[in-house]
C-alpha cells in the first residue's frame, strides 16, 4: 500500500498516522526511538505491508500486471490502489479527501521534529503541492509516477502505466475493494489485540 492507504488504516490517532506514513524510512529496532504512538504507527506500517504482500488477491493482481510492467508491478499496484482509494475516498471514510488531508498535513507540521531526515527534505513540497489530494486524479497519479521515475529511478513508461490504469479501473477496483475491506478489519484487530505485544 502507498501513503494515503497507510495513513487511513491508522484510524483516528494522529501520531499513529504520522508513524505509519514514515514507516518505510524507519529500519530495524530504531522504531523504539520515536514517541509511543508514532512507534505504534511504524509497527502497523510493517504489519500492513506483510499482510498485503501475502494476500492472494494482491498476489494475483501483481501477476496480472507482470507481462506489462515486470518487476515494478507491485509498486504500480500500490499506486493504483491509492488512486482507487482517493478517487472514492468519501465512500470509505465518510469525510471528503480534502478535509481529511488538511487535517493530516497539520499533524505532519506538528510532528515535524520527529520526522526522519528523508521526509524532512520533501515534506513541505509534499504538503504545499497537496500530494495526497492529487492521488484522486489520473493527472495526479502521473505526477507521482514522474517523481518516482526521476528520483527513485524506476524504469517504467509513465504513459503506459496511466493508460493501463484508465483502461482497467473497474477491473482493478474489483480486486481492491474486497481486499481493502479485509485489510481494514485486519488493521482494527491488530491495533486492538496485537499492538501492545509488539512494543
Amino acid at each position: 500500500m502507498n501513503y494515503l492507504a497507510h495513513i487511513f488504516l491508522s484510524g483516528s490517532n494522529r501520531k499513529m498516522q504520522v508513524g505509519n506514513f514514515v514507516g518505510d524510512a524507519v529500519k530495524g529496532s530504531s522504531y523504539k526511538d520515536y514517541p509511543q504512538d508514532m512507534c505504534k504507527g511504524i509497527l502497523l506500517h510493517r504489519a500492513i505491508d506483510d499482510y498485503t504482500d501475502r494476500h492472494p488477491l494482491v498476489r494475483e493482481a501483481v501477476q496480472t500486471l507482470k507481462p506489462e510492467f515486470g518487476r515494478y508491478s507491485a509498486v504500480l499496484l500500490d499506486i493504483y490502489f491509492d488512486y482507487l482509494l482517493a478517487s472514492r475516498f468519501e465512500s470509505f471514510a465518510g469525510v471528503s479527501l480534502k478535509k481529511y488531508t488538511r487535517r493530516f498535513y497539520t499533524s505532519l507540521i506538528i510532528s515535524y521534529r520527529y520526522l526522519p531526515v528523508r521526509f524532512k527534505r520533501f515534506i513541505w513540497y509534499f504538503i504545499l503541492d497537496d500530494r495526497l489530494g492529487k492521488y484522486a486524479t489520473p493527472d495526479g497519479i502521473r505526477e507521482a509516477l514522474d517523481i518516482m521515475v526521476e528520483y527513485r529511478h524506476i524504469d517504467i513508461s509513465v504513459d503506459k502505466a496511466i493508460r493501463y490504469m484508465e483502461e482497467h479501473t473497474e477491473e482493478l477496483f474489483t480486486v481492491f475493494h474486497p481486499f481493502f475491506i479485509e485489510l481494514q478489519d485486519y488493521c482494527r484487530n491488530y491495533i486492538v489485540n496485537d499492538m501492545n505485544h509488539s512494543i
